[in-house]
């Protein structure tokens, strides 16, 4: 008995340590607000921390400086009960016709020159052409009001959220049309300036943006991908990803070579399996990637320390 219960201990210590030197990723849930107690049951899974909630600007700020965070502070308090926690990802681009999750008053008044752009293409989605929306973070008008409503969350859920991200840098406009003065410069130097002042309100939870890829870049042509990178690593800011995909040739010649060579070197490394991500076959077996394969190419390549799962994941359909 005394061996048995010496080699259990053994068996504990050694997980607990890959745990706690980050070999293990800790599991979290990506969903949408609204569909917490449909999949309570996966939420309180032992090997779930938390869930990653995402949360589009109009649904937070109903006019001009008045805000309503009253759907994060009930996802709040019921993840807190559940003793798992809660990572807000704050969207500011969509990927349907009809979404466009931004205040009135962003989109008609005239200083906000209509305060979205549309997307002709979505990297990733395979939708058709005119098939999303993404603000106009480049105005200095809109940026000032999304920056405003970064600094409101961060009044009231700073330390009590695990963390916010910023949603991916992946944009495709049709910049022959555009009116609205953007270049590809100028959404870069903006999206920046966002993540610089998420960190400079938010103290003790954690700031994370998704970065997969830039509008004219490629093989960080414009240097866009490597400054992104040294800028988090200087300013203590985690990056992520909506999709971990093994190998991706797109993703090899953009963002996945950076998390290789910073790995280790961020606060927090996050990413996702989200939908999308499930269709990819892995070309050695010709079948859709399994969980040990996400997670073996998440840690030892990307250094990922959480991966936000779709609720569609095979492994968590047992728990519905």
């Amino acid at each position: 008995m005394k061996k048995i219960t010496e080699a259990l201990a053994l068996v504990l210590f050694i997980l607990n340590f890959y745990v706690v030197s980050g070999q293990t990723p800790q599991n979290y849930i990506y969903t949408s607000s609204g569909d917490l107690h449909t999949i309570e049951k996966m939420i309180t899974r032992e090997d779930i921390g938390g869930v990653q909630i995402v949360y589009n600007w109009r649904a937070l700020e109903k006019s001009k400086d008045v805000y309503d965070f009253s759907v994060i502070e009930k996802d709040l308090d019921y993840l807190t009960g559940l003793h798992k926690k809660l990572f807000i990802q704050l969207q500011d681009r969509f990927f349907e016709p009809q979404a466009r999750y931004i205040p009135d008053y962003v989109l008609n008044d005239r200083e906000y020159t209509g305060g979205l752009v549309p997307q002709f293409d979505n990297p990733g989605e395979n939708k058709p052409v005119g098939s999303g929306w993404v603000t106009q973070q480049w105005n200095p008008a809109v940026q000032m009001r999304f920056q405003k409503l970064i600094g409101a969350l961060a009044k009231k859920f700073d330390g009590k959220i695990q963390g916010i991200n910023l949603p991916e840098t992946a944009i495709d406009i049709d910049m022959k049309k555009d009116k609205t003065g953007f270049s590809c410069d100028r959404y870069f130097q903006a999206e920046l300036e966002n993540l610089k002042f998420a960190r400079s309100v938010f103290h003790d939870s954690h700031v994370l943006q998704y970065v997969n890829f830039f509008p004219c870049e490629w093989d960080n042509d414009h240097q866009y991908m490597s400054r992104l990178f040294d800028f988090a690593y200087k300013n203590n800011i985690g990056l992520g990803g909506p999709d971990i995909v093994p190998n991706k040739k797109a993703q090899m010649k953009n963002s996945y070579p950076f998390f290789n060579q910073y790995k280790g070197k961020l606060p927090l490394v996050a990413m996702a399996v989200q939908e999308p991500t499930l269709t990819y076959k892995n070309p050695k077996t010709k079948k859709p990637f399994t969980k040990e394969e996400f997670v073996e190419y998440a840690v030892n390549y990307l250094g990922v320390k959480i991966i936000f799962w779709s609720v569609e994941s095979p492994w968590l359909r047992d728990s519905k």
